[in-house]
């Protein structure tokens, strides 16, 4: 237990969504419109957009058996936003990881939020 580490590495980019490119998001980006949405969503097990405040907001709660083992998963998380410069809400607790992306540029959904999901998805799938 513990040991446990989450390296952001070519085989955590293997479904087709997560293998996209992320593009630099401006005030002017189009948002994610809701068909599009919907079709991106069926591709994210377990994954579910909320509004909150107004905005939705794409999100899901992994669990892990300990909490270095969450930290890890969460460390990995921020390794690929930093990749990305575009960064979602961490809440980390014991044995759980709450991840949720949206575009803050935009106060919506965009491409990279669904494209950073995906990349989450493949790196809890290999802990």
């Amino acid at each position: 237990m513990g040991d446990q580490t989450f390296d952001v590495t070519e085989e955590a980019y293997m479904t087709d969504l997560a293998g996209r490119q992320c593009t630099h998001c401006r005030s002017d980006s189009p948002a994610v419109d809701a068909a599009e949405s919907a079709s991106l969503l069926a591709s994210l097990p377990g994954w579910a957009i909320r509004e909150e405040s107004g905005i939705p907001v794409l999100r899901k709660q992994f669990r892990f058996p300990d909490f270095a083992t969450a930290l890890a998963f969460a460390n990995g998380v921020g390794a690929l936003a930093e990749a990305e410069d575009h960064h979602p809400r961490l809440v980390i607790e014991w044995g759980r990881v709450e991840v949720a992306w949206w575009t803050h540029a935009i106060r919506g959904l965009h491409l990279n939020d669904f494209v950073l999901a995906a990349r989450s998805e493949a790196l809890a799938s290999r802990s």
